[in-house]
């Protein structure tokens, strides 16, 4: 089984800075894609930041210019760099990955479990 554990969140003031981690475990061949969503109260899951597992990268639009998102493969771990944050970024945020179990096999996609972001303005 794997398993995404994510780290990082808090609680900061408007402008201020996170970052988020989140290490992927479990038997498995290889990881794809990952990337960052979050969920505000009210709102629908909505995509951060993507990674392949080849370093390209996609940012939603509210995002792009403040959030980096980034990967080390030796240590199936993905990040997400939050600067200037504002009070619209606050949600939870989950990473998920497209994981290869074995080779020439369909991905499986798994997601972490969450972790709270609050921005006091």
């Amino acid at each position: 089984q794997v398993q995404l554990v994510e780290s990082g969140g808090g609680l900061v003031q408007a402008g201020g800075s996170l970052r988020l981690s989140c290490a992927a475990s479990g038997k498995f061949f290889k990881i794809k894609d990952m990337g960052w969503y979050r969920q505000a109260p009210g709102k629908q899951r909505e995509l951060v930041a993507l990674i392949t597992n080849g370093g390209s990268t996609d940012y939603t639009d509210s995002v792009r210019g403040r959030f980096t998102i980034s990967r080390d493969n030796a240590k199936n771990t993905v990040y997400l760099q939050m600067n200037s944050l504002k009070p619209e970024d606050t949600a939870v945020y989950y990473c998920d990955a497209d994981v290869l179990l074995a080779a020439r096999t369909d991905a499986y996609r798994y997601w972490g479990q969450g972790t709270q972001v609050t921005v006091s303005s």
